[in-house]
């Protein structure tokens, strides 16, 4: 298997949805609390990373075996097929992945503290039956729900509380605070899934899936796109005027060209191999811009 193979089966150019909000977690840690424990972080960051590789093999390995008879998508579309990747070494992969990045959770888990576990428990549950099982989230109408809130907000939660396990209060006002931060880019990983469901519709109501773009309809469906990219913007004013973050966050305006542009593109048509790109591109400039503009504002 060569690398271009490995990093389709990994989908490493989606790795975006789960590095920045980290990087988010750390921008959020220093300027509230003025703490950073980077090794313990970097090792959660290592586990996170081999977890969320396994977590999208394990996607192509489900999505392989629930294609249904009668399209080629086996054959031609899915990575597995296409390249006639091993079964077996797919297996091993997903296995050592997801238990290597579990222990490395449980041990840290024993120095920071029991929360991280549960907060682990959680993510690697969704994690696994995001595409497993008789009835796998991702093939359900709340999987944009679980898949933003998990990653968008999961992973920035964890970093904080890694970065202050020995400070960290769990009152409202602290993981509400980090809840109104990390929503823009739960938004917009959210908007990655319903992107994918939206150009995918066809295809998954043959493989009898039925996403929540099956029970809104298309175009209500690419209404709630545009609406969620809406609510990601107005997070960050909020986020601003209620001084959770710097006011540098305010220059995320000089994005928004940007971002018209490809969600004008994606209205056009919605079609996986031309203008799901789009979403992709929004979440990527819209989480980094967010970590830069908060890294400036710490500078500043």
């Amino acid at each position: 298997m060569n690398k271009e193979v490995f990093f389709e089966l990994v989908e490493l150019k989606a790795k975006t949805a789960s590095v920045l909000p980290f990087l988010l977690g750390i921008c959020f840690s220093w300027y509230h609390f003025h703490q950073l424990h980077l090794g313990y972080v970097l090792l959660y960051f290592i586990a996170m990373f081999i977890f969320n590789m396994a977590v999208d093999i394990l996607d192509n390995y489900n999505d392989y075996h629930h294609a249904k008879e009668g399209h080629d998508y086996k054959e031609k579309t899915n990575i597995i097929g296409r390249e006639n990747l091993s079964l077996s070494m797919i297996r091993q992969w997903i296995f050592w992945m997801i238990l290597i990045s579990a222990l490395m959770g449980i041990g840290l888990s024993f120095i920071v503290g029991w929360p991280l576990l549960w907060m682990g428990l959680y993510c690697y549950l969704i994690g696994i039956f995001y595409s497993s099982g008789p009835k796998p989230l991702s093939s359900l109408p709340l999987g944009e729900v679980f898949s933003g809130f998990t990653m968008g907000f999961m992973i920035m939660l964890i970093c904080v509380y890694i970065n202050t396990f020995d400070s960290f209060q769990w009152t409202l006002t602290t993981v509400g605070g980090i809840f109104l931060v990390a929503l823009p880019n739960t938004c917009l990983i959210a908007n990655l899934m319903l992107a994918n469901n939206i150009c995918d519709l066809e295809e998954d109501e043959k493989n009898h899936r039925f996403t929540l773009v099956h029970y809104l309809g298309k175009q209500r469906s690419i209404a709630l796109f545009v609406g969620l990219i809406i609510c990601a913007f107005a997070a960050i004013i909020l986020s601003v005027i209620l001084q959770l973050v710097p006011w540098t966050m305010l220059l995320n305006v000089v994005i928004v060209p940007f971002v018209l542009k490809q969600t004008k593109l994606f209205l056009h048509e919605q079609v996986k191999t031309k203008t799901f790109i789009c979403a992709v591109r929004i979440l990527a400039v819209g989480a980094l811009a967010q970590v830069v503009f908060f890294a400036i504002g710490l500078w500043l």
